[in-house]
């Protein structure tokens, strides 16, 4: 009786995931085109940060415009010294504004008075700076602390 039970269990949970859908990201477009990409804002936690201590994320809000989702590549490097300091993932991007969180490198931390950030996206197999309407830097403040406020 108890394996009876079992194997009832057992075929009503196949049953189940035969009727999942799976998305592929795959099937996304890759971006270009059609698809205009504009940074709204750039923030990072904690914020402010102590000299020394490791960032959390970086949040991207990116704009994306176009007639459906796009599948691209987001980075984030320093303005500067060009040095990526973030995981760099695959995003399927919506029509609308995006939130992107990117997990900074372990050794990544502050040392200059100002750090200015880039984001890029794969457009056509080639990253390229997103378009900005500003720059975003965090700026050190009293006590050798770093904002982006």
């Amino acid at each position: 009786m108890r394996n009876l039970g079992r194997m009832l269990i057992l075929a009503l949970a196949v049953m189940g995931l035969q009727s999942c859908v799976i998305r592929d990201d795959r099937d996304a477009v890759s971006c270009g085109g059609g698809h205009r990409l504009r940074i709204v804002d750039l923030d990072m936690a904690p914020d402010p940060i102590a000299q020394g201590q490791r960032l959390d994320r970086f949040l991207v809000r990116l704009r994306a415009d176009g007639s459906g989702e796009c599948r691209t590549v987001i980075r984030l490097r320093e303005d500067r010294d060009n040095d990526l300091i973030g995981q760099e993932r695959v995003y399927r991007l919506h029509p609308g504004i995006n939130e992107i969180m990117i997990q900074p490198y372990e050794r990544y931390r502050f040392s200059r008075n100002e750090h200015c950030f880039v984001v890029l996206a794969d457009i056509a197999g080639t990253p390229r700076p997103i378009d900005a309407s500003r720059r975003f830097c965090a700026r050190q403040v009293a006590g050798r602390r770093w904002s982006m406020r």
